[in-house]
């Protein structure tokens, strides 16, 4: 029995020591270093090379580095039989809360005026004087544990939070909306719109055009889930045209972000190196051996992915 550690990009020598740490005697391999395949009943992966997965014809259980599986089933190849689980991990929903908090915060707060005030040399206080957060409307694409997470903090600090999913949620405090209807309502009244959506082929291409048009004319857009929601040109479009303020962006449809990419130099465009909230292997190496040790036991896998769905 061997876990194979299939993330080239995400150093999965420190994934590796993290395992071998807490479990000395499991047999941990690292891609391209596969040893006998057949040997191999775990994967631990994020963005795993096409092919790969389907060739570990053993492979019992992926687990994915991360909150998102969209990586995963990019795959045409993607061995459908075999149980997927994804990360659900204290650290990662608050780095994710803290960021969204941080940029809302900021809008509300007016920073990017201010900051451009200060590139001017304008002294100005009066252009701070804003809504207060009672009357200041956020809406949250997206009520899965990272959404609701979020959805629930800022409505503590006593902003009208309208939150929209796939199915109907009930969370205290805040809105929760569903079906075309409700997206419409909640559009209608977001003047900060945070994207935390999964990626399927029903939300990829979401924040387009029509749907930037339904928000209220000068909204925010903060997109942390997935760079394949985003329209990049019908963004640059409503960011020059004014419908749009600002927006941040943590996710890209090519990452690194290439240094030629016009987001870079936009002075109504915020972006940050897809760092909103990062796998933390202290913790959840512990979920990953956890989970094996179920699995082992005949005993069910925690946070599955319905493959059909996407999440």
């Amino acid at each position: 029995m061997a876990v194979l550690i299939l993330a080239p990009n995400e150093r999965p020598d420190i994934w590796a020591n993290y395992l071998k740490d807490l479990a000395p005697d499991l047999d941990i391999r690292i891609w391209p270093d596969t040893g006998d395949p057949d040997k191999i009943i775990y994967a631990v992966a994020w963005n795993p090379p096409a092919g790969v997965l389907a060739s570990l014809t053993n492979l019992k259980i992926i687990f994915s580095l991360g909150a998102g599986v969209d990586h995963l089933f990019k795959d045409p190849n993607f061995p459908t039989q075999v149980t997927v689980s994804r990360v659900i991990d204290p650290y990662l929903t608050a780095g994710m809360r803290e960021y969204v908090l941080l940029h809302v915060l900021k809008y509300h707060k007016n920073q990017p005026e201010l900051d451009r005030q200060q590139r001017k040399h304008i002294w100005n206080p009066r252009e701070n004087e804003r809504l207060q957060s009672d009357e200041r409307n956020i809406g949250i694409l997206g009520l899965g544990v990272l959404g609701s997470d979020c959805a629930k903090f800022l409505s503590a600090l006593g902003f009208n939070v309208k939150g929209w999913s796939r199915s109907l949620k009930t969370i205290p405090g805040v809105t929760c909306l569903s079906g075309l209807n409700g997206l419409n309502k909640l559009l209608n009244s977001s003047s900060i719109l945070v994207c935390l959506l999964p990626l399927t082929k029903d939300t990829e291409g979401i924040l387009n055009h029509n749907l930037f048009n339904k928000l209220p004319k000068g909204a925010y857009v903060i997109n942390a889930a997935r760079g394949n929601h985003l329209i990049e040109k019908d963004l640059i479009s409503c960011l020059n045209s004014g419908q749009l303020t600002h927006a941040t962006l943590d996710v890209f449809k090519e990452e690194p972000l290439p240094k030629e990419h016009i987001f870079w130099d936009h002075k109504r465009i915020t972006v940050t190196p897809h760092n909103a909230s990062i796998t933390d292997p202290r913790t959840v190496a512990n979920q990953i051996l956890a989970d094996i040790k179920r699995h082992l036991n005949r005993k069910p896998i925690s946070n599955t992915v319905n493959i059909i769905s996407g999440y």
